[in-house]
């Protein structure tokens, strides 16, 4: 009988212990929001008189921000990142507009670009440590490297696609603004510099981009 008591205070102690095991931890040392992805819309600015866009400017973005939060609550924090985003600006270009021939010559173009993003952000955040959902506000300021730019245009005349690197600044540097709750965050973001070298192009050319979109954090 001892022996059988013996055997039942062991299973129940041992089922005690399994069962704290199990127990979730509470990090108090979490961090947020280090995988991001973004799809916004391109407005132009500045635009040349003989432009207007058409279409859908699409602008898609993804990457990887390392969380250092720097109050003792974790609702302050910094973030350093590395990324990539497309860009496609899409206008109709009148020459017409700029050229003394009587014939109106529309054309469709498309300038794409790719970069590589380095992303600053200053962020606050109400969230704890065994909640995913909460409100955010997030400013930062990027600068990118162009990996490639094409020109795609198609026209009375023809269709043909050009490499633009040469004209195009390397580095373009905005400042932007992410604010929203949980799932769903909008996404603001202001060129500061223009897309063209003005010191390479034949016609003063100043098309800066303000981006207005969707952001998702992901862990």
């Amino acid at each position: 009988m001892r022996l059988l008591v013996s055997l039942f205070f062991l299973f129940f102690v041992s089922i005690g212990f399994s069962q704290s095991d199990t127990k979730p931890v509470v990090d108090s040392l979490f961090r947020e929001d280090q995988f991001y992805v973004s799809i916004s819309y391109n407005f132009l600015q500045n635009k040349p008189d003989n432009f207007s866009q058409y279409s859908f400017s699409t602008g898609l973005s993804a990457g990887f921000l390392r969380d250092f939060p720097i109050s003792e609550n974790r609702h302050w924090a910094i973030a350093p990142g590395i990324g990539y985003s497309f860009n496609d600006l899409k206008q109709n270009i009148n020459f017409s507009s700029i050229s003394n021939s009587t014939d109106t010559e529309i054309v469709k173009s498309r300038i794409i670009l790719h970069y590589v993003d380095f992303p600053l952000e200053l962020r606050w955040r109400n969230a704890t440590p065994d909640s995913h959902k909460f409100w955010r506000i997030y400013g930062g300021f990027m600068a990118s490297y162009l990996i490639n730019g094409k020109f795609k245009y198609d026209g009375d005349l023809g269709s043909g696609t050009e490499n633009i690197n040469d004209l195009l600044n390397k580095f373009q540097y905005a400042t932007y603004l992410t604010f929203g709750f949980n799932t769903w965050n909008a996404y603001i973001h202001y060129g500061l510099n223009p897309f063209f070298d003005k010191n390479k192009t034949t016609t003063e050319n100043d098309v800066t981009t303000l981006k207005v979109g969707l952001m998702f954090y992901i862990l």
